[in-house]
């Protein structure tokens, strides 16, 4: 008969307070950041979390006595000053709520029920947001290939955040490489046997995410640090078999991994139905959601007429040829037209300006206008030569332009003629 690491009968007092402790800190996480764990839940939370907005500023002024008001709430960034309040703030209340825990129910012997439950939660928490992590890399989402004004644009003048998106948008293979890795890690969560080795990969793919995260500035550290904080907590029941296995190279028996029953058996069954359920109800809208947004504004989705960098060869300004000089600020040096219907000017002084670029292929028009001042706009009726050359006449109000483009071959670009070679005979490919 094998034997097995058994579930303890009497925990210590410092193991009860950490889990009553990281309890209450995971589900009020949870709570606070739903990230797509059950469908429809971040709907749901939206309206929930809505007083919250009152709360943590009120508790940011009055209680911190931070002088900034707070009025930027969770966006695209998650690392907003209220994220962090709400970490403070659940931190405490978990603090709080553990030292009340502990009085009132000090004579407990054990929680094995509760922490079984609470991994479970942990699993389910940490492999959703892998798979969403994963597909959004296999289906290459996430990280899109640099477009024609990120080729432009200098090392120099990205942000750490941009180098970090060209670098991994670059290469479809880490993409795909990294993707995997994420969706293994959440597929093996979902299972009991498989816990274990879901938990060590979440802690390297999560680590990997936090040190890109922490690293080049991405503004998702906290959500990132969380996964690894829970990939641990999913390992510590182990960690006495991990360091024998790893470090001491001393046998390490199989853990207790029997679920807990309920004692009516068709409650298992449901829970057993739901559990698949859900898991391949992740895995349709996951791939299908995905593809779909892939198709709409991702590498699938087609490519604007006008896509590409232009250099302008020739400028005229209300009849008057105006020469290329890098100290003009008004001419124009290139036309970069990107995929999701914005255009960028680059002037003669290296100084950009964003449009938003509306094309009419019937009419033969480009309507250019910025975010800022949508009523002022440049109109133009274009002519194409060739497969690389082109003329717009129009302009600006009063002002009459006349430009002749030439449009550049972006394969002349290194990071994209470069390719992969087996064979290097030289050590160093700068």
């Amino acid at each position: 008969m094998t034997e097995t690491t058994a579930n303890a009968l009497h925990w210590s007092a410092l193991q009860k307070i950490a889990l009553r402790f990281f309890l209450l800190l995971f589900i009020l996480y949870i709570f606070f950041n739903p990230n797509g764990v059950l469908p429809y839940a971040e709907v749901i939370a939206e309206y929930l979390i809505q007083p919250f907005h009152t709360i943590i500023p009120w508790l940011s002024k009055h209680l911190l006595n931070r002088a900034e008001p707070v009025t930027t709430f969770t966006n695209g960034s998650g690392d907003t000053t209220y994220d962090y309040l709400v970490i403070l703030f659940i931190t405490t209340l978990s603090a709080i709520g553990a030292l009340i825990w502990s009085v009132l129910d000090r004579k407990a012997r054990n929680y094995n029920k509760l922490f079984y439950w609470l991994c479970v939660i942990l699993r389910y928490y940490v492999g959703i947001t892998m798979l969403s992590y994963g597909f959004v890399k296999v289906i290459k989402l996430q990280f899109p290939a640099p477009s024609p004004g990120r080729l432009l644009q200098s090392f120099g003048n990205a942000s750490p955040m941009g180098l970090a998106w060209t670098y991994m948008g670059y290469s479809k293979g880490f993409n795909y490489f990294t993707g995997i890795a994420e969706v293994s890690c959440g597929l093996l969560l979902f299972f009991r046997k498989t816990t274990t080795l879901g938990a060590v990969l979440g802690l390297v793919v999560a680590g990997n995410i936090m040190a890109i995260n922490y690293c080049f500035d991405v503004p998702v550290k906290l959500l990132s640090t969380t996964l690894v904080a829970m990939s641990l907590f999913l390992l510590a029941k182990d960690a006495h078999r991990l360091i024998n296995f790893f470090f001491l190279n001393k046998t390490a028996p199989p853990s207790e991994i029997e679920p807990h029953r309920f004692r009516r058996k068709w409650k298992n069954i449901t829970l057993s139905a739901l559990k698949y359920v859900m898991l391949v109800y992740l895995l349709l809208t996951n791939i299908y959601g995905d593809i779909q947004a892939s198709a709409q504004y991702g590498e699938a989705a087609k490519k604007p007429h006008f896509y590409g960098i232009y250099d302008i060869h020739n400028y005229v300004l209300n009849k008057d040829t105006i020469a290329p000089l890098t100290t003009n600020t008004m001419r124009w040096r290139k036309l970069i037209v990107g995929s999701s219907g914005y255009a960028t000017v680059k002037k003669m002084n290296d100084s950009t300006q964003n449009y938003t670029f509306r094309e009419d292929l019937n009419a033969h028009t480009i309507v250019m206008f910025t975010d800022a001042d949508t009523s002022a706009k440049y109109t133009f009726k274009y002519s194409e030569f060739g497969k690389d050359s082109l003329v717009l006449k129009g302009g600006l109000g009063l002002d009459t332009l006349n430009i002749s483009l030439k449009k550049f071959d972006m394969k002349n670009f290194k990071l994209i003629n470069r390719g992969f070679h087996w064979v290097n005979e030289f050590p160093y490919n700068k």
